[in-house]
């Protein structure tokens, strides 16, 4: 899981702010509402490396997974 979040902590980073400083300029200038999408993007993103690992472990399992014996 971490070496995914390491691989894509700046580009996430850098868009989890622009949208909070977004929602900060354009929605009435509330640091609230900003506060509360910069936590919900963070949580967010780290659950998104947590199932991305998930899901490469699973590709990783099939991959090296032993063929099926054939019928016969």
């Amino acid at each position: 899981m971490w070496e995914h979040y390491k691989k894509t902590f700046t580009g996430m980073q850098v868009l989890i702010w622009a949208v909070a400083v977004s929602v900060y300029l354009f929605f009435g200038h509330s640091w609230q509402r900003a506060g509360a999408f910069l936590v919900v993007m963070q949580f967010s993103a780290v659950i998104g490396a947590v199932w991305a690992a998930r899901i490469a472990a699973i590709a990783r399992r099939r991959q090296t997974a032993l063929p099926l014996r054939p019928r016969g």
